[in-house]
């Protein structure tokens, strides 16, 4: 006999504008992870000895990683697709924040070949980073965020002594342990605006440094754009300091 009692309703079938959306939503993934062909063909241009091609990949990469959260919250995607793009978000980064540039250090000769195993220093430190809980807030990073690719960028640049390289790699993997709040640029309120201007002007700087590394005016370049590097770090304690002071009277503690 069939069942007489009421059937649940049905959802109402997809529209196009909601298919539409869809779409767009794994367009922002497919988006994402085209940081995967691009780490591929940065080692290439490894193995092929050309560092103005590694570098100008991996900012590309970049700028993908810049972008795409961004498009993500806008077409809000975790909503719309079953899929975890957070963790495809992280493998990339993985690959182009700290396995490439490790592996950029000793190919490109910034690292002597008895120095070779520091590379590895920087990238165990981001394998634990990447893996922990609170490896950033609503506002910062905690510890140093994994900037290996801009340090390289410099070193290539500015060509220092290997001495001061093996310490810079080392200082800067230590501070990966030690939870200071590094700004979050797109997303530190403090003095915000301000950061992502002079953040574009910067990274404006580092594109065209890319484009040109052995160029004559480079170094001079790069010393320049430095002054950001020192603005990022300095702003970063003051929020730091923020943080851990607590909050005004009556306002909400910034995270």
């Amino acid at each position: 006999m069939p069942d007489a009692s009421p059937s649940a309703p049905s959802a109402p079938p997809a529209t196009g504008h909601a298919r539409l959306l869809v779409a767009l939503a794994w367009g922002v993934h497919l988006y994402t992870a085209l940081g995967l062909p691009l780490a591929l063909l940065a080692v290439q241009a490894l193995v092929d000895g050309d560092a103005g091609r590694f570098l100008l990949l991996n900012i590309v990469a970049v700028v993908i990683d810049a972008s795409d959260g961004t498009l993500a919250r806008w077409l809000r995607v975790k909503e719309r697709v079953p899929f975890d793009g957070a963790l495809l978000d992280n493998i990339v980064d993985f690959l182009t924040y700290a396995f490439l540039p490790a592996l950029a250090l000793p190919m490109l000769g910034l690292l002597p070949a008895a120095w070779a195993w520091v590379a590895a220093v920087p990238l165990l430190a981001s394998g634990f980073q990447f893996c922990q809980a609170i490896a950033k807030t609503d506002q910062a990073f905690v510890g140093f965020p994994s900037y290996w690719n801009v340090l390289l960028l410099y070193l290539v640049v500015l060509q220092p002594p290997p001495a001061l390289t093996v310490a810079l790699l080392l200082l800067l993997s230590a501070l990966v342990f030690v939870p200071i709040h590094y700004l979050y640029p797109s997303r530190t309120r403090l003095l915000r605006p301000l950061t992502v201007g002079l953040g574009v002007v910067w990274g404006l700087a580092c594109v065209a440094l890319a484009l040109a590394p052995t160029a004559r005016w480079a170094p001079t370049l790069a010393w320049a754009s430095l002054s950001y590097v020192g603005y990022y770090v300095a702003l970063s304690f003051v929020h730091h300091r923020r943080v851990h002071q607590g909050p005004p009277p009556g306002r909400p503690p910034p995270q």
